[in-house]
């Protein structure tokens, strides 16, 4: 994707309602809207979390004198879930006792009160039971598309379990021995159901990727859901779509040959 295409899409998904709006009136991918949503989201959570916080005795003053929960998340742009955490923190409810609140709403004495944790539960596609779910699905979605695509082609790897405790740092496929992808020596592959926009990625190559070459050698992250066009990449590191299961893997010798 061109970063002004990219651009327009993320400064437009300001709501849940946003993420709707481009998928049925501009077609575009659900999943890739969910990611850039869920992205923009945390980023802004992380910036205003402690902002947000310190006016958390005003959230509460205006929640008792009848605002709903859903309002006050809406006038301060911020998540559901946690603007009615604050709110019940500062009216003296413990963080693990509010989680199990949004689990059963129905715990809470006050019927008014459990429709409004409902409300702001189903508002929530992030922070929300349901939203975490959505993103570990996504994740699952995109680690079977690539062990399948391996399968299909009978390349023997070990995916992220069967390296666990062996290696500083795993990749998803380790591939048992390196092959050729589009003219180039990769050892493993890694698999993300995030849009690699240029923070995704700039945190997974710190994070992940640069060591996976530093143990391993180059390799390749397939973004499933999409990503820039013009991603500045480390050595080693080679980056793609969902684009990689159109493509065939080939052994170092028969790629060598041709050339």
């Amino acid at each position: 994707m061109d970063y002004s295409e990219y651009k327009r899409i993320y400064n437009g998904l300001r709501s849940v309602e946003d993420v709707k709006r481009f998928e049925e009136e501009e077609g575009y991918d659900k999943r890739m809207l969910q990611s850039l949503f869920t992205q923009k989201t945390t980023r802004d959570v992380k910036k205003r979390f402690y902002v947000v916080k310190k006016n958390a005795k005003f959230l509460l003053k205006d929640w008792k004198k009848g605002k709903t929960l859903m309002e006050l998340a809406e006038k301060n742009r911020f998540p559901p879930i946690l603007t009615a955490m604050m709110i019940f923190q500062e009216d003296g409810t413990s963080k693990k006792q509010f989680w199990e609140y949004v689990k059963d709403p129905d715990k809470l004495e006050s019927p008014e009160t459990a429709e409004e944790l409902k409300e702001v539960t189903e508002m929530d596609m992030i922070y929300s039971p349901y939203g975490n779910q959505i993103q570990k699905e996504r994740g699952e979605w995109g680690e079977e598309l690539l062990e399948n695509w391996l399968d299909e082609q009978n390349i023997a790897y070990r995916n992220e379990n069967e390296l666990r405790n062996k290696f500083e740092k795993t990749p998803d496929c380790l591939l048992d021995e390196p092959l050729m992808y589009d003219g180039k020596k990769i050892f493993w592959i890694e698999s993300k159901a995030s849009f690699g926009d240029n923070i995704e990625f700039r945190f997974n190559s710190r994070k992940q990727l640069i060591p996976y070459t530093e143990l391993f050698g180059p390799g390749v992250v397939v973004y499933w859901v999409g990503c820039l066009n013009d991603l500045e990449t480390p050595k080693g590191v080679y980056v793609t779509d969902i684009s990689i299961l159109n493509e065939k893997l080939k052994p170092v010798e028969e790629e060598e040959k041709a050339d």
